[in-house]
Parts: C-alpha cells; sequence; structure tokens
C-alpha cells in the first residue's frame, strides 16, 4: 500500500456544507469522495466533473427538455397535460404499451 500524505487547502464554509451533505447522501466522507477524485483523475488523465445525485439533470436530458420546449414554442409537436392522454394515444397506435414504460 502506498504511504499516505496530507493536503491542506482552504474550501469556503458553504462549499463544505454542500458537499458534507451530498456525501454523506452517498454513504461517503469528503476524503472517501477526494480520494476518489484523485484516482479518478489519475486513471482517466482528466478532470472528471460528471457526477450528480439526480441524473434528471444531466446535460443530455436537460438538451433533450429543452429541444422539446424549443419545439413547441415554434408550433411543432403536440403539448399534452397528462402523460395517460400521451400513453393512450401510444397505446391505441402502437403494439407496444406505454404504460409499461411508466
Amino acid at each position: 500500500m502506498a504511504k499516505s500524505v496530507n493536503i491542506n487547502f482552504k474550501l469556503d464554509k458553504d462549499t463544505k456544507a454542500g458537499m458534507e451533505e451530498v456525501c454523506d447522501k452517498l454513504g461517503l466522507t469528503i476524503q472517501v469522495a477526494f480520494t476518489m477524485f484523485a484516482k479518478q483523475i489519475c486513471r482517466e488523465k482528466r478532470i472528471p466533473l460528471d457526477m450528480s445525485l439526480d441524473p434528471f439533470y444531466s446535460a443530455s436530458n436537460v438538451e433533450h427538455v429543452l429541444k422539446g420546449i424549443r419545439q413547441l414554442e415554434n408550433g411543432r409537436g403536440k403539448k399534452y397535460d397528462l402523460i395517460d392522454e400521451r400513453c393512450d394515444q401510444i397505446d391505441r397506435s402502437s403494439k407496444r404499451k406505454c404504460h409499461k414504460w411508466i
């Protein structure tokens, strides 16, 4: 096992508190999170800044949602009040059942 070294740096209080909250929800300590971060940098030879608690806010999903909004604003597409309305339409026009997806 490699010998451990100490690294000291300053972090503002709010950032530290926010990081502690996220790490706690993920079952990690700040030390473990920073160790994971450092090891991933070494392994991938890049700065890995794409971890999140909620995948809904991933860049690809946000872009997909924004694309849909732009289409609706430009008069393309159909707006549904309830997902059940869209599922009913899919169920009638497809052999697959939408309600099985949700």
